[in-house]
């Protein structure tokens, strides 16, 4: 009978790639406390350092590309509104 894969959380990913930071342990006393591949290990210690600062960069990025929508939607409307406000002056000048 096969065996299926074991998937782990995204928190025990995390635990385990920041003890490999703290030093304390080598990868060997890891992965046999932890019952994990040092490979595996590697794995998500790679992973860490390649996507780990967009953790806290996307938030950022978001905002800023939602204060630029908002800013380019506000235009618009200015633009809209003084296109209305001198068909309306016009309009009036000529009832007067």
């Amino acid at each position: 009978m096969p065996k299926s894969r074991k998937q782990h959380s995204a928190a025990f990913k995390l635990k385990v790639v920041l003890e490999t930071y703290r030093e304390e342990k080598t990868i060997s006393q890891i992965s046999s406390e932890y019952q994990i591949h040092a490979t595996q290990i590697h794995k998500w210690k790679k992973q860490f350092k390649e996507f780990g600062p967009k953790i806290f960069q996307t938030k950022t990025d978001n905002e800023k590309k939602e204060l630029e929508n908002l800013v380019d939607e506000l235009y618009k409307q200015i633009g809209q509104l003084k296109v209305e406000r001198d068909w309306l002056k016009k309009k009036s000048e000529l009832l007067n």
